[in-house]
């Protein structure tokens, strides 16, 4: 039997950007390639792109709904999408780039959701121009694009050759494969910088709900999945740390070059927090029961016997020993989940068990909670820093909260 076709994009995210020029027509076999190759492509146009491709042609390619102007079109529609694509992206292709465009992004403009996600977004931005040859050598068009390359835009040089106008020379987009070699090349540039960004880093995570019996069948617990804990161990292993999940019961894979270990109630994932309490970076994302009931009963209580009452006790408070006992070179991520004045409960939180940072999950907001793909969080700083982010999935969120803590 063969071994199964190793994908050269598996799960990457690419946002492509097409403008209003006759190269447009190619954009469509780039999709095909992107998806070919395992990854996922978001499709952004602008207005005037259009006119020679259509949105039906691009998003039955892409299996996503094209996205063109910067507002929702109903009013359930969401106002900061183009923050949350921004963060979704591994990579920013936009090809064809036309002068119209570059100008815009030379200048800071924003009228469109390619422009707006490339404001808004954090991930790399391969530009691809093409426009007649003497369009693309003017020196107007040549100092956009040394602005861009100043900003930080990486630009793929147009190539010499037959152009739509009937003349020959530079100006002609490069074929749809030497895109994708480019941004192929460019991800794995990508991927290799991150890769080292923890390397050597002790990281340690928690994740998952504790249970606590009241007797051999039954127990007291949480609806937490564990979901956002996993991802972030599994964001900080992309990264190159050395990474210890600590997790309660729940159903999730272990992520990738991840050490996990596998507790039931609070008592057993404060022993296992307090095993590996020296990491440099800890993340205490576990859903804690706050109580456990004091005495267990060692028999399975029977329906026809009732129960008088159930007295509860406190469970260990993990995250304000790891505070209490937290060295100089640690930070110290905590989190909170509130309903009611969340931030000012939140920050209360962080003081007082000396957190360097606290995620803020409101269970109000839409898109967030227990066992959602999706979470919208506010991250504090001890510093009085508040950075809100959008609904996004909790891979982004990882990511997004790797970036703000290690300050990448």
């Amino acid at each position: 039997m063969k071994p199964p076709l190793q994908l050269p994009l598996p799960g990457k995210r690419i946002i492509l950007g097409v403008t209003g020029g006759i190269a447009a027509y190619k954009t469509a076999e780039l999709v095909r390639l992107f998806k070919k190759a395992g990854a996922e492509v978001q499709v952004l146009m602008t207005p005037n792109a259009e006119r020679f491709v259509t949105p039906l042609t691009l998003g039955t390619l892409s299996e996503r709904e094209v996205l063109t102007g910067i507002f929702p079109e109903n009013e359930t529609g969401s106002w900061t999408r183009h923050v949350s694509i921004g963060l979704w992206g591994d990579l920013f292709v936009i090809a064809p780039a036309t002068a119209q465009t570059m100008a815009k992004l030379a200048s800071g403009m924003c009228d469109s959701m390619l422009t707006a996600v490339a404001l808004a977004g954090r991930c790399p931005i391969l530009i691809c121009p093409a426009m007649d040859h003497d369009m693309y050598t003017h020196e107007a068009t040549q100092n956009n694009l040394d602005t861009l390359r100043t900003l930080g835009y990486e630009v793929m040089d147009a190539e010499y050759g037959d152009l739509a106008s009937g003349l020959v020379g530079m100006g002609r987009l490069p074929e749809p494969e030497a895109i994708f070699e480019r941004a192929k090349s460019k991800l794995a540039q990508i991927a290799a910088e991150k890769k080292g960004l923890l390397a050597g880093k002790q990281v340690l995570v928690s994740a998952g709900p504790t249970r606590e019996a009241i007797d051999p069948v039954r127990f007291v617990s949480n609806h937490s999945t564990g979901t956002m804990g996993f991802e972030i161990a599994a964001a900080a292993a992309r990264r190159g740390a050395d990474v210890v999940l600590v997790a309660g019961p729940t159903m999730l894979e272990t992520p990738l070059d991840v050490v996990r270990i596998d507790v039931v109630t609070a008592a057993e994932m404060k022993a296992a927090m307090d095993s590996y309490g020296s990491a440099e970076l800890i993340f205490m994302v576990a859903a804690v029961a706050d109580f456990r009931p004091r005495d267990v009963s060692s028999s399975k209580l029977k329906k026809n016997g009732g129960i008088d009452e159930l007295v509860f006790e406190r469970t260990e408070d993990i995250l304000a020993a790891l505070g209490a006992n937290k060295q100089e070179n640690q930070t110290l991520v905590g989190f909170a989940l509130e309903t009611d004045n969340a931030i000012e409960n939140a920050r209360r939180k962080l003081e007082k068990k000396n957190l360097d940072w606290i995620v803020l999950n409101n269970l109000g907001d839409e898109g967030a909670g227990f066992g959602r793909g999706t979470n919208a969080v506010t991250i504090l700083g001890r510093n009085g820093t508040q950075s809100a982010l959008p609904v996004m999935e909790k891979r982004e969120v990882a990511e997004a909260l790797l970036d703000q803590v290690c300050g990448a």
